[in-house]
């Protein structure tokens, strides 16, 4: 009898250090979440468009846009309506940024002071809408627990910046699907770790070759009425682009 069941433990062990194995495997780190969930909405490149409204208490505005992201270091977008803004292109290149202004023919470059500034007088800042690649590199992160959102178990992840960072959050709070790597929230905190404003993603749907989110909602913390929608009307992902693409002249050119 006892050999038996010395035989049966000699099967069963292996089996069981297998499981742990492959689930150790299948864990994934608080980087790889931050990774996978911005290559989700970015891909390697990408080219979209879409329409932004910016809600206040008396009054609301729409905006339309068309934009090139390349990695992290490279994006372009240029404003296709209303006609009052229209033709107006904003550019990340690595480090810089800028803003070509047609209608007074003007490039300017944007500092690091404008960065927590309202892009486009919306509740995305200029570091959210020309910065997305910032949460993977700039931030270190730590899984935090578990929840469910939108009907999904997420991991919770808590993002600080790393010492040499330049960015202007104290720090951040993402919840990622565990099925699909959706990012479905993201809480945003100044320095002195007073929430700013949420931003939440829902309505997933299948665009681009892949499941995604297409509508995000950013609420501010301390503006009552307010708040910022985007939807994601197409996008293309993997798309050519060159480095070239992203140059003051090209600012110029597109459509």
């Amino acid at each position: 009898m006892m050999t038996i069941l010395k035989t049966k433990l000699l099967l069963v062990v292996p089996v069981l250090i297998a499981l742990l194995f492959i689930q150790a495997k299948t864990e994934f780190t608080a980087l790889e979440l931050i990774q996978k969930a911005n290559e989700l909405r970015y891909g390697e490149t990408s080219v979209g468009t879409m329409k932004m409204k910016v809600v206040r208490p008396t009054w609301s505005r729409s905006v339309s846009m068309k934009m090139w992201t390349k990695g992290t270091d490279y994006s372009m977008v240029i404003i296709t309506a209303p006609a009052k803004e229209k033709g107006q292109v904003f550019m990340k290149r690595k480090t810089e940024m800028w803003n070509w202004i047609p209608s007074i023919s003007r490039m300017i470059k944007l500092p690091p002071s404008t960065m927590s500034q309202g892009w486009m007088g919306s509740d995305y800042t200029n570091d959210d809408m020309m910065n997305e690649g910032s949460l993977v590199t700039d931030f270190h992160h730590k899984i935090l627990r578990n929840e469910t959102m939108e009907n999904l178990d997420c991991y919770v992840i808590e993002s600080t910046p790393k010492e040499d960072g330049d960015v202007i959050w104290g720090k951040k709070i993402s919840w990622v699907s565990k099925d699909g790597f959706y990012n479905l929230k993201t809480e945003s905190y100044d320095e002195d770790m007073y929430l700013v404003k949420t931003e939440t993603a829902s309505n997933i749907t299948q665009m681009g070759g892949k499941k995604l989110p297409s509508h995000i909602e950013i609420i501010p913390a301390d503006d009552p009425g307010n708040k910022t929608i985007v939807d994601l009307v197409d996008i293309k992902f993997d798309v050519d682009i060159n480095d070239s693409f992203y140059s003051q002249q090209n600012m110029k050119r597109i459509r």
